[in-house]
């Protein structure tokens, strides 16, 4: 256990349907990850809006932080390769 005296936090993921993709539902606290399934699928599966479930240990997530939106996400901006835009289609070639 935390020093706060709870269990360990668990991000959710549920999948609505095979194919699609997951999607985050919410969160729950566990002891270990089967625990953390057990509770998922009890909070966010119990009637039916999920056939595939993902729990993750909160502190396994990194993310970026909302000062970094500048410098972190501009640098692809300035790469035209990366657009669709920067590619000529041949002539007689379909696209879909």
């Amino acid at each position: 256990m935390t020093a706060d005296s709870q269990w360990p936090l668990w991000e959710v993921f549920t999948q609505g349907s095979k194919g699609l993709p997951f999607a985050h539902a919410g969160s729950v606290h566990a002891v270990d990850a089967e625990n953390a399934l057990l509770n998922a699928r009890d909070v966010y599966a119990r009637r039916g809006e999920a056939v595939n479930l993902w729990v993750v240990p909160s502190s396994a997530i990194v993310a970026s932080a909302p000062s970094d939106a500048g410098p972190f996400f501009d640098p692809g901006n300035d790469k035209a390769y990366r657009h669709p835009q920067f590619y000529k289609v041949p002539r007689g070639v379909v696209v879909f």
